[in-house]
């Protein structure tokens, strides 16, 4: 009973104690939208331990490095992946989310750019990535080469020793990714929307 003495109607949703859920998650990924943006993230950080799901219709980049790395979360528990360094990109869109446990239910947010707004474009983009999906095409393309000499991508090599792969420029449709973090040196979203709601669609 509540103090006003009226009953919530059986069925509903407690939308304010959601809402005070759902803040903290909305607060991370404003944060992390704006830090991408002006480039103060770090490519090394503690991970949630929760893999996000990206996507885009469309990626197309000048310069692109991959190696297999390990992501660390901040229960020490290491994180398995391909780290992947894209160096100049296009987007046509990106779509990123996450599915979050809650007392109130699974929370979904999401975030959206780019399509009818203009491309999305991006500059030493850092994927930590368990799987990546896609139609894709290489351009001067070394496979097996040790990732500490990797120089396609300024900065982003890998240990000696570690197996690594490079291009000069990748196009890459239909990207379909769950990735463990991203971070990126100059982030530019067009038509940024951002959504969270209780059992809410992800990206695919």
């Amino acid at each position: 009973m509540s103090r006003t003495g009226r009953r919530p109607a059986e069925g509903g949703t407690a939308w304010g104690k959601a809402a005070l859920v759902a803040l903290p998650a909305v607060a991370a990924v404003a944060a992390m939208s704006v830090g991408m943006a002006e480039g103060v993230l770090a490519s090394s950080f503690a991970v949630s331990g929760k893999a996000f799901q990206v996507s885009s219709g469309r990626l197309s980049s000048k310069g692109l490095v991959s190696f297999v790395d390990v992501a660390r979360a901040a229960d020490g528990e290491g994180r398995p992946g391909a780290l992947l360094g894209i160096g100049d990109a296009r987007l046509s869109d990106i779509c990123q989310s996450a599915r979050i446990d809650t007392p109130v239910g699974t929370v979904v947010f999401k975030l959206t750019a780019g399509g009818k707004a203009g491309q999305v474009t991006v500059r030493n983009l850092v994927l930590h990535s368990q799987d990546l999906a896609g139609d894709a095409e290489f351009g001067d393309v070394q496979i097996g080469r040790d990732a500490s000499t990797l120089d396609r991508v300024p900065g982003i090599r890998g240990e000696p020793g570690r197996f690594g792969l490079q291009a000069a420029d990748v196009t890459v449709t239909g990207v379909k990714s769950h990735a463990w973090s991203a971070t990126g040196g100059d982030f530019r979203l067009k038509g940024l929307s951002l959504d969270v709601s209780l059992d809410g669609r992800t990206c695919f």
